[in-house]
């Protein structure tokens, strides 16, 4: 989410063209979602492509000062009431022909933890349905109308208690305000909730995570502020309740004081080059990543107080841009890769008819170059807004003022329309998406059920897995009972039983499935060096790591006296 103006040090942030209606091919889609490599794919294979926009509302627009129930307080006079933004100016059919008719076939629909329990009737409402509801059920009449009208709903939990993001505010972290065990028993909540229908395809686990006044979140580090552990905990507990859900991780928003002189940055996804998720179904991990002109890759949007000298997007040239982009998020769509999954720039905008600040316009349309070029799925924030008299906060695609007027990006005298038009547009790829191998770090004990041990890395606890045949049973090997020749001379073997492939190894233990044959074996040693193909990147950094061939299955596990892997047998 956008933050205007940032007056504190540690506050962060978010010609004409013809009106387009959605693709036919998205109009007839199926769900539930999952992904193939880098791309999302509907129920039949093929590539759905999220061309989305935030509306947001349910998360809260309220600044924290003045009375929350004054308009003046609430950002940009955009007063809620802790439900999708607009409702009270126009109806809910109206709101969303008018998504239809700008293109988009998704929306990301942020909510807070404060507003799922809020008992608080809504009034004021232009669907009279509507009114005298509390906020989760309008929040519930809302996704049923956007999947009735054949639009996919990515849930987002975008803030803890309901305030404008994205500050020093209680809402920094998903457990700042509220335990780990809270935010994962309320996105259960939710995803058992809306799981009977297909539509509603993605859990977007939390926005802009970043720096509390006194601690940064980290990506490995174990600890309460571990965003990696976190989001790992919560993807697994979600696929247990709503297996058809994508899963869809930010990266960190910013760690450090924005301070010259203070390291300080936005880590955006680099942590998951060398870390990324492997959840029980590896098909529905998603990543993501906001970028805004007027923020950098060490600059928190400031202006004024907590300003740094460090450039902001827009101040980039465009192949400064381009590198910085391709290293905070755009990487993750490498092939072959562990960290290879869809990237969907859950938020990127720009002002419209009243942005006057030329650097910001030339940023948004290479942006949108950039998304066009790399074939990236996109959600624009903001969808809705308000306007007096054509006048106001002109970020949002469409806005209505009082009356329930309005105007939108394609009116004639918004300037981001041809950018806006030519990306909702743009070709790309179509159709089927045939499988490909996956690779996923080993980070616990055992791989998916569909995919095998690969390799394991000499120190650090690391492994490779690889898709595989679908397992189930399997054998704990803890001792030299299944080896029968000495392939590892002095050193303690574990080996799977004959017909066995190694699905996982952790603490001494080598867990093996009943899932490959093969007779042809080989030793690959890595105790002084790497010993491995160029194949599914660099999942142990900094670390000797071994690793079989892809024809290849790991049959057996050496270590020495120190219990530090040394040595694979190698079988096919």
């Amino acid at each position: 989410m956008r933050t205007i103006r940032v007056l504190a040090p540690l506050l962060l942030a978010a010609s004409l063209v013809a009106p387009v209606q959605a693709h036919a091919e998205e109009a007839t889609w199926t769900g539930p979602l999952s992904t193939r490599g880098r791309w999302i794919v509907d129920a039949h294979g093929d590539r759905f492509k999220l061309k989305s926009g935030n509306w947001h509302g349910a998360s809260g627009t309220y600044n924290g000062s003045g009375d929350v129930n004054d308009p003046a307080n609430h950002h940009a006079g955009e007063k809620a009431d802790q439900v999708p933004l607009g409702l009270g100016r126009t109806t809910l059919a109206t709101i969303i022909s008018g998504f239809q008719e700008i293109g988009v076939n998704s929306v990301r629909l942020p909510f807070s933890n404060q507003m799922i329990r809020d008992t608080t009737p809504v009034t004021g409402l232009k669907d009279a349905r509507l009114n005298g509801k509390r906020p989760l059920e309008v929040y519930d009449a809302v996704v049923a109308e956007l999947t009735r009208n054949n639009l996919a709903v990515i849930l987002n939990n975008h803030t803890t208690t309901s305030r404008w993001c994205c500050g020093v505010d209680g809402n920094e972290r998903w457990n700042t305000s509220q335990s780990t065990d809270q935010w994962i028993a309320d996105w259960v909540f939710m995803a058992d909730r809306y799981k009977a229908d297909k539509r509603v395809v993605g859990a977007d686990l939390y926005n802009e995570v970043r720096r509390t006044v006194w601690d940064d979140p980290n990506w490995g580090w174990g600890n309460d502020h571990d965003w990696h552990k976190a989001s790992q905990q919560a993807a697994n507990r979600l696929q247990q309740v709503a297996p058809d859900l994508l899963v869809i991780v930010e990266g960190i928003n910013w760690t450090g004081i924005p301070a010259d002189g203070f390291p300080h940055g936005r880590p955006t996804l680099e942590p998951a080059r060398f870390l990324s998720h492997t959840i029980a179904n590896p098909g529905k991990l998603v990543y993501s990543a906001h970028f805004y002109g007027y923020t950098g890759p060490n600059h928190s949007g400031a202006t004024g107080i907590g300003e740094t000298t460090d450039p902001r997007y827009q101040d980039l040239s465009p192949q400064e841009l381009t590198d910085v982009l391709q290293r905070q998020a755009f990487f993750i769509t490498e092939a072959q890769k562990h960290f290879t999954a869809p990237l969907w720039i859950s938020e990127f905008g720009v002002g419209g008819i009243d942005e006057s600040n030329q650097k910001a316009r030339a940023w948004f349309e290479r942006f949108v170059d950039q998304l066009i070029e790399q074939d990236t799925d996109f959600a624009y924030w903001p969808l809705v807004g308000f306007h007096t008299n054509r006048s106001g906060n002109s970020w949002a695609l469409l806005r209505w003022d009082a009356a329930g007027n309005r105007i939108s990006v394609n009116d004639g005298d918004d300037w981001r329309a041809s950018a806006w038009n030519r990306l909702v547009n743009a070709s790309g790829r179509t159709g089927q998406i045939p499988r490909e191998t996956r690779w996923n770090m080993l980070l616990e004990e055992s791989c998916p059920q569909s995919e095998k041990l690969a390799g394991v890395s000499h120190t650090g606890n690391r492994g490779l897995c690889v898709s595989g045949p679908q397992w189930s049973g399997t054998t704990r090997v803890t001792n030299e009972r299944h080896v029968t020749t000495d392939w590892a001379r002095g050193y303690t073997k574990l080996q799977c039983p004959h017909g066995d492939a190694a699905v996982g190894y952790a603490n001494s233990t080598l867990v093996c499935a009943p899932i490959a044959g093969g007779s042809t074996t080989r030793v690959v040693w890595f105790d002084r060096g790497d010993n491995r193909p160029d194949l599914g990147g660099d999942w142990a950094n900094g670390h000797y790591k071994g690793q079989c061939a892809q024809d290849e299955h790991v049959a057996g596990v050496a270590y020495n006296w120190r219990r530090t892997p040394d040595a694979l047998l190698c079988r096919k």
